[in-house]
């Protein structure tokens, strides 16, 4: 067996056995495709025992293209997890990644959006078409559920629970969590869904989606960048708006609110609450902030 061959092997299982996204496995696939480049054909066996100046070179080739300490620690991270699963397969004798050094990487905090400028952005919409109706619906519910980009555009109808007012979001892993979703953001949804087209006269894929394409099927990732991007122009906003922004909004004035870690953690579907934890530096400014508006001697 080759080495892009046990590459190959890996991917299905984290495909079949680990649930991980399309998404997620080509991004994989695309980092560990250098590392096959690099080693060329080799066969596993000869990697067997392991070669960290043969890693290193690898990263050293990584910066001399012109990655950033940011991805070349993402294509560690990779192969690191090939080389687990390596060893796991009694494919590899020992896990020659071990002890190199992970790059420097600088925290890039998320940049949520003030009250102001998410109010701008959720009224920024047309009322007066079916086409407004669905982004002001979509940009609500992003942010009154912290949904992911992907969990947004594929929700369908048996995930809304309209009377309890609570959506299940399919997410990371094939893990669903239950995420309760304000009026708001209820309201707009059942605006959206009366002005939808007749689903009687349209294929039978298209009652599913809640956010259809014209097409029937699920809205695009793309379509709804565009979107947000759209909207954020016309609201005025002065910085680069991306969807994300309103999943990291929810999670920042939650805590901002009040509400605990552990309660954000699983609102938002993180598996480690490590990943939550870096909304709390943006909190602290906000309560650093406070104190200086507030206190006397502040």
């Amino acid at each position: 067996m080759d080495t892009g061959a046990l590459v190959d092997v890996y991917l299905s299982h984290l495909a079949v056995e680990r649930a991980l996204s399309r998404h997620t496995i080509a991004a994989y696939g695309r980092d560990l495709s250098k590392w096959c480049e690099f080693v060329g054909e080799r066969a596993v066996s000869d990697l067997a025992q392991g070669d960290a100046e043969l890693v290193a070179a690898w990263q050293r080739d990584l910066s001399l293209a012109g990655l950033s300490a940011r991805s070349t620690a993402r294509h560690l991270s990779a192969l690191r997890g090939l080389v687990r699963f390596g060893i796991r397969e009694g494919l590899l004798d020992r896990d020659f990644t071990a002890r190199l050094a992970r790059p420097r990487v600088r925290q890039r905090l998320p940049q949520p959006l003030s009250e102001h400028e998410l109010r701008a952005l959720l009224d920024a919409p047309s009322e007066d078409t079916p086409a407004g109706l669905r982004d002001r619906a979509m940009l609500a519910l992003t942010y009154a559920a912290g949904l992911r980009v992907s969990e947004l555009v594929h929700l369908q109808l048996t995930d809304l629970d309209r009377q309890r007012g609570v959506v299940s979001a399919l997410g990371k892993g094939e893990k669903r969590r239950l995420v309760p979703i304000a009026g708001l953001a209820l309201d707009r949804l059942e605006q959206h869904l009366m002005a939808r087209p007749n689903p009687q006269k349209k294929s039978a894929q298209l009652k599913n989606w809640v956010f259809p394409s014209p097409r029937g099927g699920p809205l695009t990732r793309q379509a709804f960048w565009k979107i947000v991007r759209r909207h954020a122009l016309a609201a005025g906003l002065a910085t680069r708006v991306h969807p994300h922004q309103l999943r990291h909004s929810f999670a920042t004035h939650l805590l901002e609110g009040g509400a605990d870690l552990r309660s954000v953690q699983t609102l938002l579907g993180h598996a480690d609450i490590s990943t939550t934890e870096i909304y709390t530096h943006i909190t602290r400014d906000h309560v650093r902030a406070a104190h200086r508006r507030s206190h006397p001697r502040g």
